[in-house]
């Protein structure tokens, strides 16, 4: 056979080799993502759209609403869009968490005794004796959870699992606000679950400092207006941190944690939550399940500026 289409021959099967290499990958990634959402959000339908940015507002981008300009605006990638050998390594840490956790005997004990499986309704005498028995809790566990904090913290990629374009048409997450007084601002992140048990959520700062139940108001001026579930008042909670001004640059963090198991009528130690995250007016979900004695959660993060606005850098630490 003459070089010359041997020469021809050969380019076409290694175009051939290289389209499938790209066809089998970008198989593979879809059935992948597809496999994580039923695990993580098994409630979600299917993605219309895979194709997705972190970008959540470019730079110099101007929105009347603020009249003024936005600073550019990035998520952190979340795990459905890994491959599949950054996954396994997401699920390394992840269990490496879990097992931290465990180490620092951060599961909280049932100090009370449990309310017994029906919907009546709580006094203030009773909801402010659990608020006391949690932060006695706290500050016999404080260094712990700290500790455990700052290793969630770390973590770059988001378990949330993606919510399509704009919330279900029956979501009501806005009425939930509403009914809790919840504020509305610059960055507002809401976090919300469909039973009895007491979840928290978190909100780490460029500042290094974190917003939850024991630090509701930050110097940063972010704060946490909503926190429900202390007592097992309601099946449709909602807690939510929001900065009414501008929020300093930098990059953030919004951690869920299942801080206590109530037992009480279709409540469960495994817990779907979803969590809405608006930047400068640009909304954003996500959704995932939580179970009662693992790790805190790194739902999502962003970063709001430039690399050289951010006052606090994370991808300098180790794991």
């Amino acid at each position: 056979m003459e070089p010359a289409i041997l020469a021809i021959l050969s380019v076409v099967a290694g175009s051939v080799s290289v389209a499938t290499y790209r066809f089998i990958k970008r198989r593979n990634q879809r059935l992948l993502r597809d496999a994580l959402r039923k695990k993580y959000a098994p409630d979600l339908p299917e993605l219309k759209n895979r194709e997705t940015t972190t970008v959540v507002h470019p730079e110099a981008e101007i929105i009347d609403e603020y009249e003024e300009e936005i600073p550019p605006v990035v998520r952190t990638r979340q795990i459905e869009e890994l491959t599949e050998k950054d996954y396994n390594e997401w699920e390394t840490r992840d269990n490496s968490r879990d097992e931290n956790i465990l180490e620092l005997r951060l599961i909280l004990e049932e100090l009370l005794v449990e309310i017994p499986p029906n919907d009546e309704e709580f006094d203030d005498e009773e909801r402010i004796m659990e608020l006391g028995v949690r932060e006695t809790w706290i500050e016999e566990n404080d260094e712990e959870l700290e500790e455990h904090a700052t290793f969630v913290e770390r973590e770059d990629v988001g378990s949330g699992i993606i919510v399509e374009d704009s919330p279900p048409e029956n979501d009501d997450l806005d009425h939930r606000l509403e009914r809790e007084g919840g504020k509305s601002g610059s960055v507002q992140v809401s976090l919300a679950w469909d039973d009895y048990n007491d979840l928290d959520l978190h909100l780490f700062c460029p500042s290094g400092e974190r917003i939850y139940f024991n630090n509701r108001n930050s110097e940063c001026g972010g704060e946490l207006d909503v926190d429900m579930n202390v007592k097992p008042v309601s099946k449709t909670p909602v807690e939510n941190v929001v900065w009414t001004s501008n929020p300093p640059k930098g990059s953030y963090k919004v951690g869920v944690h299942f801080y206590k198991h109530h037992r009480k009528r279709k409540t469960k130690k495994s817990c779907k939550f979803r969590v809405r995250v608006s930047l400068y007016g640009k909304v954003q979900e996500y959704s995932g399940v939580i179970r009662y004695g693992k790790a805190m959660q790194m739902v999502t993060g962003f970063t709001i500026g430039n690399q050289e606005d951010l006052t606090k850098n994370y991808q300098n630490h180790e794991f």
